[in-house]
């Protein structure tokens, strides 16, 4: 039985992956759902170590798939280069993901670290990024939208400012990058610097709400070892 490690982006939580857990689930898999938010005022660093404390609770047959979305794609390397004996494949998807001594902030472009530590400082006492509007996932149904809006909370802005702390041993692990199309950020970009192999989805960004079927399709497949072709779920 596979066990998949969902990890939630910034301003999300595990509810971001309860439509995507449900498929796993009845397909066999198992899945946990680490909570960032539960350390609290913690950065990156802290961060990395919930999901390292919950790598360490995949005990049992099968492998582990590590899956980090959005900005938990640093979260998820830096975890699995604690433990990487632990990890048998990381999956980002729309993922940040950059080399060691490398933050969220040194990979992006200037617009968006402008705007998010405007917002930290005008409007999270410096300390806070309040969660922007559900459209700037990609989110626009109606039903969507309310759905996220009432969830989303603020993100520490340590997690964009940390360097990523990686001593090499997470690149002993194969992974798979799935870039949403149309693309926002450069996230195959990411994938294919890290060495990862390199997937596109036709997908709003925060995907594992508005197209969970194709996301967990596309995690069973790469859970088998078959490559995924373009287009197949």
């Amino acid at each position: 039985m596979t066990t998949f490690v969902l990890v939630h982006g910034a301003w999300h939580g595990p509810w971001a992956w309860d439509r995507v857990a449900r498929l796993l689930h009845m397909a066999g898999a198992r899945t946990l759902t680490p909570d960032l938010d539960a350390a609290g005022e913690g950065g990156l660093h802290v961060h990395a170590q919930v999901v390292a404390s919950a790598l360490g609770a995949t005990h049992g047959p099968g492998g582990v798939v590590l899956v980090g979305h959005s900005y938990a794609g640093l979260v998820v390397r830096e975890a699995a280069d604690m433990r990487p004996d632990t990890v048998d494949h990381i999956v980002l998807i729309d993922g940040w993901a950059g080399a060691d001594g490398e933050s969220l902030f040194d990979l992006a472009p200037a617009p968006f670290v402008n705007a998010v530590r405007t917002a930290a400082n005008e409007r999270g006492g410096g300390r806070f990024v309040p969660a922007p509007s559900p459209a700037a996932f990609g989110v626009t149904g109606r039903a969507d939208t309310a759905w996220l809006a009432r969830r989303l909370r603020a993100q520490t802005l340590a997690s964009f400012t940390e360097p990523t702390r990686l001593s090499g041993a997470v690149d002993r692990i194969p992974g798979t990058a799935f870039h949403c199309r149309p693309r926002t950020y450069p996230f195959d970009a990411f994938g294919a610097a890290v060495g990862y192999r390199t997937q596109p989805l036709d997908a709003a960004h925060d995907v594992p709400l508005t197209d969970p079927e194709a996301l967990a399709g596309l995690l069973l497949h790469t859970a088998s070892g078959r490559p995924v072709q373009e287009g197949e779920t």
